[in-house]
This record gives C-alpha cells, structure tokens and sequence, in this order.
C-alpha cells in the first residue's frame, strides 16, 4: 500500500513542523552554555528536516558536541525499517472504527484537501481514516521532496555521530509519549486546523527556507514569530501540550544533568527555545546562567 511505504520516510521528529514562518533578523547560533555555577551543560535548538545543502552546520554546533560528553535528544528516532514499529504508528494515527476524517470536517474542506493532496499523488479517500496529525506528516514530507529541502535533521545527524564516536544517546521522551501527542493535534478543532494547514501548505517552501535561515541564525525571537504565535492561533490545545506542557517537564531532567561533571548535548526543536514559555527562560527562572555560546 502506498501509503505504508510513505511512512518509512517519516520519523516522529521530521512530522513536528508545520508552521507558518516570515522574516529574520541576523544573530548568533543557537546553542547556549547552561551553568548552576559548578557544572554546565549545552543546549541547542534543531530543524528536524534539513536539506544537505545546509551542513555542515554552524561551527557552535560542533564546539558544544566535541566538548559533550554524552548527547541527549527529545525521543529516540524510529527506525524506517522497523516493519512493526510502522504499524503501531499507523494504528496509533489512525480513528477506531467507524470514525473518519470526512466526519470531522466539511464537504467542501474535504474537497479542497482532496483536491490539494491530488496534486502530491495522495488520495484522501484512502487517508479518511486517518487523524489530522497523520495527514499534517504526509504533507509535511511530500512538500519537502517536492521543494528539494527534504534531508535529515539536526538531531538524526548527531544521533549518527555520537553511535560512531561512541557517545552515550539519552532521551527526554519516549517515541509512544510523541506519537500521542501527534494523535491528539487538531483534536476537536479539525475544520480549522485542516483549513490553517492548508493556507500554510501553499507557501510551504518560502517559509521552511525562512525557518532554517532563521534557525541558523539563532534569531529566537524570530522563531518565536516563525513559529509560536501560528501554533497557537491555529491549534491552542496543540500548542499548550506541544510546547508549554513538554518545556516544563523537561527542565526538571535538565536540573538533574548539572548534578555531576558530565556535560550533556540536548538537542530540542527550536521552537522550545522561543517565546515566554521557552525552556531557557525556564532555566532562567531557576537561577541558572544561560548564555550564548
């Protein structure tokens, strides 16, 4: 089925971004050194999908990784060949039986999405049983290879990097954890979300292109703007479990990696490291110094 097969060019990771984007303003990288005044640790935000044209990365990236005694990334990346791993992840996007899609949205939304995914070689009608989540991933990955900006991401490259150096790879997350949470995105908001996704869709590669230059330069308050303040518009629920929810949890688990000498590499999505509800400002507010490195 072709949309089994489409699935083994996902990973839980590439299938989070999906906002809309605009301008930047010039900065610094974004990777900043955490200290509680003994020990310290680097933080840096990530693109999940990034083209090849884009490495290497900025060299703050891999000043942080070769002082990093260990990395630590949101979730463990599925493997694409894992055949049973597919499966739980297609069951677990997908409605209980007797639910569909075309029941949470309009005839003329589903005409318009079906007409839209018709031109990537998708039918919607084969995807009806399927969550908005799902469908946000399938046209999030088919828009990157149509764009040519379809590459693995900052994260998939330093978890290949740190099994060659053989550097320990710890977790935030587990990949059941994020598979709900994508399972849940436009929850009972279907006819906007899908609608918003669309108006988003239309100008797919002009904004990923503006969310890497601004990731490359570190511009947080543009990400905030990039990204934030379109996740809430579009999907407050989504935005307050996607983000806010996540940045709290983690920071108790960051506290902890300052207990020792060992200095950890956390990569998150950029998008937690923006905004009022950011994990740095998180960090701040603990007492802890963060700055750029």
């Amino acid at each position: 089925m072709k949309t089994t097969k489409l699935l083994k060019s996902l990973s839980v990771s590439a299938i989070l971004i999906s906002s809309a984007l605009s301008n930047f303003a010039a900065a610094d990288a974004a990777v900043w050194k955490v200290s509680n005044g003994q020990n310290e640790l680097f933080i840096a935000g990530t693109v999940h999908i990034l083209p090849p044209s884009e490495f290497p990365l900025p060299t703050e990236f891999d000043k942080a990784y070769q002082q990093a005694d260990s990395i630590v990334l949101e979730a463990k990346l599925p493997d694409p060949t894992d055949q049973e791993a597919q499966m739980a992840m297609i069951q677990k996007l997908a409605y209980p039986a007797g639910e569909t899609l075309s029941q949470k949205i309009s005839v003329s939304t589903y005409k318009e999405l079906k007409q839209y995914l018709g031109g990537l070689g998708l039918n919607l009608d084969e995807l009806n049983g399927f969550k908005p989540g799902f469908v946000l991933s399938m046209m999030t990955v088919m828009e990157a290879h149509k764009a040519g900006l379809a590459g693995e991401g900052v994260d998939a490259f330093y978890d290949k990097q740190a099994k060659k150096d053989n550097k320990e790879v710890n977790y935030l997350e587990t990949a059941e954890f994020q598979l709900n949470m994508l399972a849940n995105i436009g929850k009972d908001n279907e006819e906007k979300f899908i609608l918003e996704t669309l108006k988003e869709m239309s100008q797919f590669k002009p904004q990923l292109e503006q969310l890497i230059a601004a990731w490359r330069a570190g511009d947080i308050n543009a990400i905030d703007s990039l990204i934030l303040e379109q996740a809430k518009s579009k999907d407050p629920q989504g935005y307050q479990s996607m983000f806010t929810d996540r940045n709290r949890n983690w920071i108790p688990q960051i506290s902890e990696m300052l207990n020792d000498k060992d200095k950890e590499l956390v990569l998150v999505g950029a998008g937690h490291l923006a905004g009022d509800d950011s994990v740095l400002k998180m960090l701040k507010a603990k007492g802890y110094s963060v700055t750029k490195l």
